[in-house]
């Protein structure tokens, strides 16, 4: 029997409030997720992949050129460890591109299952036109899958609804209950019972049918009663055809997420690249970050405040700042330098209230919080020590 090997608590790393529950864990995420397979197992909420995308790219901080089978098996395998991880209404959200989209696909639905897949959000990361290539290509991909796609359809979120849908919200005849919006009264018959075909007589007399193939969507008493509690609008002469009103006061206005999803709305890569760059203007940082933006907007979706956010490919700290400031738990997992020279004093900045880009003037993010810092590899991070002059 492998022997799991436990992650090394290092002080000299970890920051602020050592009791949030927050880790930072430098080392393999193969050894990573091993280590966290007793203590978290279906407590993770959602989980966030960005890993190598094998577009035969050369970066700043790797080479993203791997044999197709091997970088396959590499990622297979990741995703066998990751899903006993997610609770059962968590989601697992993976970034990836043209290259190796379709075999990624079929690969996760081996191991989630092709019924748990949800869906595939088309992310505008680029908003000007590539020249040097057949195609401009302006986009990638989020895979997404639920370890129980009903639990997760009945606890996942609506997005905050807009100033355009808000304002369809009116109230043109002074109602006391506020502003209200209609819908049709009348549905299609295919499923209607004898009940809900008859006349509606409207306050004014005029006689309303339902149009040829529908009905009317309550039966004949309960319409005479919506409409003695005013909640059927026939317009403002009297006349109209007989609408359902819809109080704002008496519902969650949000809006079902689409799956497209522009640069104008959750950032680009440009747009992330240069909030890092504000942040380490001297560093080498990556040349694909994705914007805070991007990773509020399936928190958003996907979690609440005090759930347990995952990700095994942390690059520069993404993931961890947006569910920092979003008051989210989280594990980030990175095994490469980077994650002292752009994650730690990147959590600091936030933690200490320094940081003011991304998302955090829009969820009012002012400082507070901390993480423990662990280690699989104490040879590493020896050097680092040497670095940051560690005693």
């Amino acid at each position: 029997m492998v022997k799991i090997k436990k992650p090394r608590y290092v002080e000299k790393f970890s920051f602020g409030n050592e009791g949030s529950g927050n880790m930072l864990i430098f080392g393999d995420n193969m050894e990573a997720l091993d280590s966290l397979s007793e203590n978290y197992s279906g407590l993770v909420k959602c989980i966030y992949l960005d890993p190598p995308y094998n577009n035969g790219e050369k970066y700043t901080h790797y080479n993203d050129d791997k044999e197709h089978k091997k970088w396959l098996d590499d990622i297979t395998k990741r995703l066998k460890m990751l899903k006993p991880l997610l609770s059962e209404d968590g989601s697992i959200w993976i970034s990836i591109d043209d290259s190796e989209v379709h075999y990624l696909k079929v690969a996760a639905d081996e191991v989630f299952g092709r019924k748990n897949f949800l869906t595939t959000i088309v992310w505008e990361h680029r908003t000007s036109r590539e020249n040097r290539k057949v195609f401009s290509n302006n986009h990638e991909y989020i895979l997404v899958y639920a370890k129980n796609p009903e639990k997760f359809k009945r606890s996942r979120n609506l997005l905050p609804a807009t100033d355009e849908i808000l304002s369809r919200y009116k109230n043109p005849d002074n109602d006391p209950r506020g502003p209200w919006q209609s819908v049709s009264a009348h549905v299609q018959a295919g499923h209607a019972v004898k009940s809900q075909f008859y006349s509606i007589i409207a306050p004014n007399g005029k006689e309303h049918k339902p149009p040829n193939g529908r009905c009317w969507i309550y039966n004949k008493e309960k319409m005479e009663r919506e409409i003695l509690n005013n909640n059927i609008w026939f317009g403002r002469d009297g006349n109209g055809v007989p609408r359902v009103k819809k109080f704002l006061s008496e519902k969650v206005v949000g809006i079902t997420p689409e799956t497209l999803w522009l640069g104008s709305e959750v950032g680009t890569t440009n747009t992330a690249k240069k909030h890092v760059l504000s942040i380490f203007p001297t560093s080498p940082v990556f040349d694909t970050p994705k914007p805070e933006q991007l990773i509020k907007r399936i928190l958003d979706i996907a979690t609440n405040e005090g759930d347990i956010v995952l990700d095994a490919y942390l690059g520069s700290g993404t993931t961890t700042a947006v569910a920092h400031k979003m008051k989210r738990k989280y594990i980030g997992i990175e095994r490469g330098s980077h994650i002292f020279d752009l994650v730690v004093p990147r959590m600091q900045s936030i933690i200490n209230g320094e940081e003011n880009a991304g998302i955090t003037e829009e969820v009012g993010w002012n400082g507070g919080g901390g993480y423990n810092f662990y280690d699989l590899h104490p040879e590493e991070i020896n050097e680092h020590k040497r670095i940051y002059q560690v005693n």
